[in-house]
């Protein structure tokens, strides 16, 4: 029986969801700090790890989807984010920071690589009449994931767990395992016809093309794409790892009376409203996308962000930073949803699962330089590392705001033009085959 294609929507979204419960780290960030004794630089690593796989390990996975295919690529990704939980929570229990590192940023980071990029990839195959809106929605569950487990399933674990940390990590690790493996062996790629269903429209446009997408990995175009896609997320994931603590610190100045409890409360709420912004900018821009451009939507996530992450050095209204830092989630969402459609403009659909996993190397770059310098930061200039840390921020941004003017959103083809992309091109049916 064939699965109708909102199905595998919804269960795109669902493994979605549950991998981008990694953005809500800030949670445990300052619980491992007070509870475990571990420096900033060090829970920082642990992040950093977990970013850093999981953008090596998507990169794999996309050169690899068409051979394994999505089931085969959405298990495996499950299996290991419940199993790294599962080991974190042995990490713990241990007090072993290395193997803390291997079960939360290797193993789990591994597994959200290999579960992030199959359902951005299958969706896009599914709904090529709608790339933006699809992508948009499925990548949306990514960045509600930390709402989900801020605001649900951490707290209550705590609570039920009377604060044992290993057994939180430990339960997490099984929930998300019940509820990841169903969904991943759903998964499958649409059927090889043409049209709005079937994903391959676009085939005839590429006969004459490369057969290896590596020779577009050489290219400016691709290069410039992810220089941008790296300065917006490091600007962003470097909010997100200590958007929490920071909060905190910021409540704490204003009224010393509050008690540490309910600084953590108003972290956690942060956290969860901040991600449900995460989630609808990657519905909101991937929608915007459509309509005006890749790059125009990035350019104003840029520019905006810079005079955001200006205003929000020298804040101390603990309203007005957390409303500033929810537009940052919104922006930094809207990166993640105008990407994998810019990907298949410019690349086309048969390259888009490997070009769009070499993009997401840029993830693993920024999810090494954001939440480190962050970390160390707190470390070596506790009294002004909100202010370095916002400075650095619009640096990249800026940056990344310049490259933008070196990109178009313009379809590259590298082979010689064939009869059959000059007919398609025209309207011309291809012949049939004898």
């Amino acid at each position: 029986m064939r699965i109708p294609r909102s199905a595998i929507a919804l269960f795109c979204t669902v493994l979605q969801v549950c991998f981008g419960t990694v953005y809500a780290w800030s949670f445990f960030q300052t619980i491992l700090v007070h509870r475990g004794g571990w420096t900033h630089t060090e829970t920082a690593w642990a992040f950093s790890i977990a970013i850093f796989t999981l953008g090596v390990s998507a990169a794999w996975a996309g050169n690899m989807l068409s051979r394994l295919g999505p089931r085969f690529l959405a298990v495996t990704g499950s299996i290991l984010f419940s199993g790294g939980y599962l080991i974190s929570g042995a990490a713990l229990h241990l007090d072993s920071i290395p193997l803390f590192y291997l079960g939360y940023g290797v193993i789990g980071g591994a597994g959200i690589g290999l579960g992030y990029v199959t359902p951005v990839a299958t969706v896009a195959k599914w709904f090529p009449d709608r790339k933006g809106l699809a992508t948009g929605i499925v990548v949306m569950g990514f960045g509600v994931g930390a709402f989900l487990l801020s605001k649900g399933l951490a707290p209550f674990l705590i609570v039920t767990t009377q604060g044992t940390l290993p057994l939180v990590f430990i339960w997490l690790g099984i929930i998300f395992g019940v509820i990841l493996l169903p969904c991943s062996l759903a998964l499958s790629d649409p059927p090889a016809t043409a049209g709005p269903a079937g994903g391959t429209a676009d085939e005839a446009l590429e006969y004459g093309e490369p057969d290896s997408a590596v020779t577009y990995l050489k290219t400016t175009q691709f290069v410039i794409m992810w220089i941008v896609f790296f300065f917006n997320i490091a600007a962003g994931i470097s909010v997100i790892s200590f958007q929490s603590e920071i909060l905190q610190e910021i409540w704490g100045l204003a009224d010393n009376t509050i008690e540490p409890t309910t600084l953590a409360e108003y972290g956690a709420t942060l956290i969860a409203v901040s991600s449900i912004c995460n989630g609808l900018g990657r519905l909101f821009w991937g929608l915007l996308s459509d309509k005006f451009g890749r790059v125009t939507v990035f350019r104003v996530l840029l520019a905006s962000q810079m005079v955001v992450f200006g205003i929000l050095m020298t804040e101390t209204n603990p309203w007005l930073f957390s409303a500033l830092v929810c537009y940052v989630l919104l922006c930094f969402g809207g990166g993640f949803a105008t990407m994998p459609p810019f990907v298949l403009d410019v690349f086309g659909t048969k390259k888009m699962s490997t070009i769009y996993g070499a993009v997401l190397t840029a993830w693993a770059a920024a999810g090494i330089t954001g939440p480190l310098y962050v970390g160390y930061l707190k470390d070596v200039y506790p009294d002004r590392a909100v202010m370095y840390c916002f400075l650095i921020g619009i640096l990249m941004l800026g940056a990344g705001y310049l490259f933008t003017y070196l990109l178009n959103d313009g379809r590259i083809r590298l082979g010689r033009p064939t009869l059959a992309s000059t007919l398609h091109r025209y309207g011309i049916p291809l012949p049939e085959k004898s």
